[in-house]
């Protein structure tokens, strides 16, 4: 029994080897169980020619990932927060903007360590993270994303990448060299809701992981920012896959439901 066939081209063929030995082979058994499981970034990268992308929030039940003054920690209990080192421990790369990194300083690590550092990447237009930012130094290598023709103020390690129309880094230009020059096949999307946004918009997260914590705000800055939809008949839908509580928190997984 087989779940799906590697769709490589190096595959070796083996279901039509055991077929022509006389062998019964039953092709489908437990597939969508293994598309949405430990196959799910290596199929999808596959098949869309770009890393897997998982979108990572924490939010209060309003929505809010940050209060009015900008403070943001901690919006989720421990519990939660060490889910989240999982997260990044399963990924190839973790992925945030420059206003995370000026906001939050964060280090982008495992903790505790488990092996294995994902590759941290800054998404930075114009060069404005700061040569002491936490995120640079570590165990893990880190590159800043900016955009072609930007002056680069010392950084180690950059990715030179194309600009939108409103000089923002072209976020398929992006993964697509992450996959070709870092062989990343899933990527844990950390950003703050404008990054978030753009991924959105661009139709380019493959799954949704929210940390939902039984708090109000009532103000601050909402999970996600414009996300390309004007009217409720563009709504992006998602499909629910699982609901968890994770502590004192609720964890939602989620899929975009694709046309």
């Amino acid at each position: 029994m087989v779940a799906c066939l590697d769709p490589t081209t190096g595959a070796g063929g083996g279901a039509a080897v055991l077929r022509n030995a006389g062998v019964e082979v039953e092709i489908g058994v437990l597939a969508d169980e293994v598309a949405r499981g430990p196959l799910e970034a290596w199929l999808t990268s596959h098949a869309l020619g770009r890393p897997f992308v998982t979108w990572k929030y924490a939010a209060t039940l309003d929505g809010r990932s940050a209060a009015a003054d900008g403070s943001s920690r901690w919006i989720t209990g421990e519990p939660a927060r060490a889910d989240v080192h999982r997260l990044r421990a399963e990924s190839d790369a973790v992925v945030v903007g420059v206003g995370t990194v000026l906001a939050d300083d964060p280090m982008l690590d495992v903790r505790p360590d488990a092996g294995h550092q994902p590759l941290r990447v800054i998404v930075d237009s114009t060069g404005r993270t700061p040569l002491s930012a936490r995120a640079l130094a570590g165990p893990a290598p880190a590159i800043v994303a900016m955009c072609e023709h930007a002056d680069n103020p010392g950084y180690p390690r950059t990715l030179s990448l194309p600009a939108t129309a409103d000089r923002r880094v072209e976020l398929p230009s992006l993964l697509s060299r992450l996959a070709e020059r870092h062989d990343v096949v899933s990527v844990l999307l950390e950003g703050g809701p404008t990054l978030a946004g753009a991924f959105v918009a661009a139709g380019l997260v493959d799954r949704v992981v929210g940390y939902v914590a039984p708090a109000l705000l009532g103000d601050g800055p909402p999970a996600l920012a414009a996300a390309g939809v004007g009217t409720i008949s563009a709504v992006r839908r998602l499909r629910l896959d699982e609901v968890m509580r994770i502590g004192d928190d609720v964890r939602l997984t989620l899929r975009p439901l694709r046309s």
